[in-house]
Order: structure tokens, then C-alpha cells, then sequence
């Protein structure tokens, strides 16, 4: 079954990080993805702007409205995420408890199953 290993950032803990931890995490993340590659589980990841650099499109009365910023003011935001394809939930929440992030006060990996997907 595929999940979605979401990463929930806050920008203000991780510019509060130490520059060695900071460097770290990246270094960590590229651990993470050779792990899941060699065991077959990884399917794709994504990592994202910062949501300042984002827009919001809504269409009232077929008019298209675009507005800069996030769709919502939040401290955590969605910076990326993992796909994986893997045996069970169990399995996937050990594969989440690898990602650095998951040890950092004020971070953290959300799980969801994906019921529908297409493509590669």
C-alpha cells in the first residue's frame, strides 16, 4: 500500500536549530532516501517553497481571483513529502520514525494512506 509521509515544517524551529543540526537534517533526509531506495519501498518525493512564495486561486462567478501567500496563517506549513510503497501502516510509521524531522521538538510526519493515484 502507498502512504504519504507528510512533512509538517515550522520555519522559526528550524532557523532556531543549531547550524550543524540544520545540516544535519539534510544529511539525514538523504540517508532516509537511500534506505527506502535500496529496499525497494520509495516511489517519489517532493520538497516545497516556503509558503510565502505560494498563491491561492478562487473562482467565484467564473472569475478567477489569485492572491499571494498561503491558503491559510499557520506556523506549520506542508514543505514535502515522501511516497512510499510499502507492506503495512506498521511499516510505514517505522520508515516516518527514520525521517530527522520526526525527532525534532516542534516538527513532525503525518501518515495518510492514499486511496487513489495515477501516473508513474
Amino acid at each position: 500500500m502507498k502512504y504519504l509521509l507528510i512533512l509538517n515544517i515550522n520555519t522559526d524551529v528550524l532557523e532556531a536549530l543549531p547550524e550543524e543540526e540544520q545540516q544535519a537534517i539534510g544529511a539525514g533526509h538523504q540517508k532516509f532516501m537511500d534506505t527506502i531506495k535500496a529496499s525497494g519501498e520509495f516511489h517519489s518525493t517532493v520538497a516545497l517553497t516556503q509558503p510565502s512564495e505560494s498563491a491561492v486561486v478562487k473562482v467565484r462567478n467564473g472569475v478567477p481571483a489569485v492572491t499571494d501567500g498561503p491558503f491559510v496563517e499557520s506556523k506549520e506549513f506542508l514543505g514535502g513529502y515522501y511516497l512510499i510503497d510499502v507492506a503495512s501502516r506498521e511499516r510505514a510509521c517505522e520508515l516516518a520514525a527514520m525521517i530527522p524531522d520526526a525527532g525534532i521538538e516542534g516538527l513532525g510526519v503525518e501518515i495518510r494512506g492514499v486511496v487513489f493515484s495515477e501516473g508513474v
